[in-house]
């Protein structure tokens, strides 16, 4: 909406407070929030002022000030707030003007202006399918002494014997036998309904709702296809939905793509697609999968640049703990046709020309999505840019069960990094596809692998409680 619009909604709906946010550089939301009386038509044009370096990864105390400018296009009614606010997303620039070369939004709309400017497309369309657990409760602690998590759920096995449920009622989830059953296996149908609804008043547009494969609590809700800011911009309102609903009902949601050993984990596959004004790209009849050649050069520069790539669509230690064979994690870097098993499937069943799209399923919501969608789009537009053929190159079409080849067919399939640390040592060997149109900047990266090596050192020095169970009577 307009700017005008943006006001009249605040009068109309008697908005009390606008909330300002940003997303930093691993995808968390900050805001600031002004009383609704003092935001004008010029409040657009000179934006909210904010201290840059509080933010890790942004700039240093000498450099702080930084200003967030509204999209009036990314507004909704907060449905959490006692007092009536209107949520606007911002883009992030410096002080004189300038936008800010580390601002992941920012980031997104140069990698939708790349692709106007390659003479490829005019849009490209992403759809992220992400998956969370809902829990009952969540403890945990990292000390010198002591290390440890506990999550627990009324579905969940663990707890078929329990008593202090004052009567023990049964139909707990079986471990990985979570896909889809209905209640009262099931006990989420609400919560999911409730968080669809909210969803709905917020703009996002709801496909359907489910519980997902694992125990304890698994869901996924899928939501309707946009361009690629506008996706990640509806990711973060879904995120935030997500997590506040839980809490309501007293419980807790979490994102974390494997919160339990021994089952499976939560990822974000994310369908995409490129249009030429109303004209599909991706679809050609008669091709395997009706894919055109324009499609599979997109798919051989998602898989050639994948273990890059990963360093921005799974950047988290966590990460690499569902990026394991026998859980349903896309690990295999090969294409195939309808095909969970691999790590870009082609989506066959009632799939439409325009519908036509490449599922990418190895990230997870990790991710700043803002940075791994405009990545996945460079490294497909590299792969068209390039004529990079998967098939050629051994990416597949591979139409099997991977997870039951023989060790050596196996080995003949290239997989994804197997920590992060792999992941960002890929990225920093191969970064030029990210460059292009000057979308990432060599410092941005520099700054990003930087950050995020700094994580996994803070895991990789603590000890890990299943050490004792290894090494203590040694």
């Amino acid at each position: 909406m307009s700017v005008e619009s943006v006001l009249s909604t605040i009068k109309e709906k008697n908005i009390e407070w606008v909330d300002f946010r940003f997303v930093d550089l691993v995808g968390r939301a900050h805001h600031i929030s002004l009383p609704a009386s003092e935001v004008e038509e010029e409040t657009f044009q000179n934006g909210v002022a904010f201290d840059g370096s509080s933010i890790a990864g942004f700039r240093g105390i000498e450099e702080s000030d930084m200003v967030m400018m509204p999209d009036s296009e990314s507004c909704f009614v907060d449905p959490f707030t006692a007092h009536p606010t209107l949520v606007i997303m911002c883009d992030i620039y410096t002080p004189d003007g300038e936008r800010y070369e580390r601002d992941p939004r920012g980031i997104a709309q140069k990698a939708e202006e790349y692709l106007q400017t390659a003479g490829i497309g005019t849009t490209a369309f992403f759809a992220p399918e992400s998956e969370f657990f809902i829990f009952d409760d969540v403890r945990y602690e990292s000390g010198v002494n002591k290390s440890y998590y506990e999550v627990d759920s009324e579905e969940a096995f663990w707890n078929s014997g329990r008593k202090e449920e004052g009567g023990n009622l049964g139909f707990k989830v079986r471990q990985k036998g979570g896909y889809v059953p209905v209640a009262p296996v099931d006990t989420q149908q609400d919560i999911r309904s409730e968080m669809c609804r909210l969803m709905t008043e917020a703009g996002l547009r709801i496909e359907r709702h489910h519980h997902e494969v694992a125990t304890a609590g698994q869901g996924e809700i899928n939501f309707r296809f946009d361009t690629l800011t506008k996706s990640a911009d509806n990711l973060m309102t879904y995120k935030y939905i997500i997590h506040n609903t839980a809490r309501q009902y007293g419980k807790v949601a979490t994102f974390m793509p494997k919160p339990l050993f021994g089952d499976n984990g939560s990822g974000m596959h994310v369908h995409q697609s490129i249009f030429n004004g109303d004209i599909p790209l991706f679809y050609e009849k008669g091709g395997y999968a009706n894919l055109s050649e324009t499609a599979l050069y997109y798919i051989g520069g998602i898989l050639h640049h994948a273990p890059a790539l990963i360093a921005l669509s799974n950047p988290s230690t966590n990460s690499f703990k569902r990026l394991v064979p026998g859980y349903e994690a896309p690990v295999n870097l090969v294409f195939s046709k309808g095909n969970r098993s691999a790590a870009v499937r082609i989506p066959v069943a009632a799939v439409t020309p325009k519908g036509c799209r490449i599922e990418f399923r190895t990230p997870d919501s990790t991710a700043n999505p803002y940075l791994a969608f405009a990545a996945m789009l460079l490294a497909g537009l590299d792969g068209i840019k390039n004529k990079i053929n998967p098939t050629e190159l051994g990416y597949g079409p591979l139409d099997k069960n991977i997870y039951e080849l023989s060790d050596a067919e196996k080995r003949e399939i290239r997989s994804v990094p197997g920590s992060l640390d792999e992941a960002l040592d890929a990225m920093e060997s191969d970064s030029e596809f990210l460059t292009a149109g000057g979308v990432f900047t060599q410092d941005f990266i520099a700054n990003y692998v930087e950050l995020k090596r700094s994580e996994a050192k803070a895991v990789n020095i603590r000890i890990h409680p299943h050490e004792y169970s290894l090494y203590f009577d040694c």
